[in-house]
Parts: structure tokens; sequence; C-alpha cells
């Protein structure tokens, strides 16, 4: 991806010097692929819908754990320049696409990058949480050290599947202002057992809504050989099916949550093919 380093966001609140810490996790957020994939193996292990906990204020400690050294930031200073151009890029993006297909105004969500452990306004998170958008604070939650893990064990190198993975979370945050988000907690409220489905659905636009950021970076000649099929991948790696095969040797889709890899790639594909938000419902696409 064609971008040029040398600044930092406004957008991005850095907390990474305020080290670990003890606290609780609670629900509410967007859960991130590797909170989800605990849950997951809890869930097959214990015959027990964890991802309940979520939903109904459930609770568990957080560790203590030390802060980094100064090196460790001084490592991480190119990619908080890169998450700090792509968390512009796409919020200056939502600017005009969001009053243009949506009639309604952009509000800029915030960044917070941390550490081992962080309080958000959906309660504690963890390193081991993964990437969320919190719909309380309307702030994206991320440990930089997650991208190592995305590249390493999820196999999804490259910088546009970075792009991805906080794309897919501002899409979050566009459900959140267009009002989806809150209409789709009060479904799962009145209706307990369709949690799973509306979830999976809620993030495959999420994906769809990452595509449409992407196709205004293709529009504006920022892609490079192989970007899309970069962000492809990671879309692939984290699907629910894949995940529970590496982490159980099985596959159960009533418990999905975030989608299948086919359809994870699907939506991503459908987004950046036609640049529409009209083109992201999944809710009446029958998947």
């Amino acid at each position: 991806m064609k971008w040029t380093p040398g600044r930092t966001s406004q957008d991005v609140e850095d907390r990474r010097d305020e080290g670990g810490g003890g606290g609780f996790q609670f629900g509410g957020m967007h859960l991130g692929i590797g909170g989800a994939l605990i849950l997951l193996v809890l869930s097959l292990v214990f015959k027990q819908n964890f991802f309940a906990l979520l939903g109904n204020g459930g609770a568990e400690p957080s560790s203590t754990t030390m802060s980094k050294p100064n090196s460790a930031r001084d490592q991480e200073q190119p990619l908080v320049q890169f998450v700090s151009f792509v968390l512009d890029d796409a919020q200056k993006t939502w600017d005009q696409i969001l009053p243009q297909q949506a009639g309604r105004p952009y509000r800029h969500a915030k960044l917070v990058l941390f550490r081992n452990y962080t309080q958000s306004g959906c309660g504690g998170a963890e390193s081991a949480t993964g990437p969320f958008y919190c719909p309380a604070d309307e702030k994206v939650y991320i440990d930089l050290g997650f991208y190592d893990e995305l590249s390493q064990r999820f196999g999804a190198p490259g910088q546009f599947a970075q792009a991805y993975v906080l794309a897919h979370e501002i899409g979050h945050h566009v459900q959140k202002i267009t009002g989806i988000e809150s209409r789709v907690r009060q479904m799962q409220h009145a209706n307990p057992r369709t949690d799973n489905a509306l979830s999976v659905k809620m993030e495959l636009q999420a994906d769809c809504l990452a595509g449409v950021w992407a196709h205004s970076t293709q529009q504006r000649n920022l892609l490079e050989q192989g970007d899309v099929q970069s962000a492809l991948g990671a879309a692939s790696a984290v699907g629910d099916d894949r995940l529970q095969k590496m982490s159980t040797g099985h596959v159960a889709p009533d418990s999905f949550t975030h989608g299948s890899s086919a359809q994870r790639m699907q939506w991503f594909q459908n987004g950046f093919d036609s640049g529409s938000i009209a083109a992201c419902n999944t809710f009446d696409s029958g998947q």
C-alpha cells in the first residue's frame, strides 16, 4: 500500500506506557479475534455458550503484567505511523461516503493503543482479546503485538492485512453511527437465541464496509500488487471455521459468531467491488 510515514494521527490515544494491571473483562464490546478463539474453545469444551457472558455482563479477572521497555516502543513506531495513516485515511473516506450514501454525518472514532491491559467503556481489555470496537466510548482498542499473531499464527502477513483489521473495526463504528448496532442489540435482547446469527451478520457487514474503504483506496491508486489478496487472506484466516479447526479440529457452524472464511472473503469482496454501503446489507442476504 502506498503511504507516507512521518506522523501520528490526532485520533490515536497512546496508552502503551501505562503498563499492565489487574482488572476485569466485561461484555459490550465487539470481541476481537483472540478473544473469540478463547471463548470458542471454552464453549466447545464445556458445552456452554460462553459468548452469552458478553451480553450479560460476565466478567473474568485479568492477569497482572509488566510494561515493555522503550526499545519496544521504538520498534513499533513504523507500525504506529502506518495504523495512523490507515485510521486517518479510512475516517476521511467515511467523512465523504457516509453523508453521500447514507445521509448521515460521520464522526471520528478514536484508536487506543495499549499493551497487556487497559480499561475501555465496555470494561477491561487484554491483549488476548484482540482488536475490538467499543460502542460505549466509540473507540477501537488494539495491542500492536496482535499484528505479529496475525502474520505468524494466522498466516496473514502484509500491510494491507493489517489495514483490513483496522478498517473492519471502523466498520463497526459506522454501524454505531447509522443505528445498526443498537437495533441488532435490541433484537438479540428480545430473542437471545438469535445472538450468534445476528453477530455473524454484524461482523460480515463490517467486513463489507472495510471493503468499501478499500475500494476508495483503489480509486485513488494507493493499492499495490498483492494488497487485495493480502486483505482477503486476513479475512479467510479469521473465519470461524478456520479458527475452530485450528483450536479443536472440528467445525460447529451453530457456534459461529463472525462468519466462515468464505463468507468473510465474499463480503469484503462485495464492498471492494461496489464501493457501496447498499451492497453491504448482510441482514437481507440470507447468510
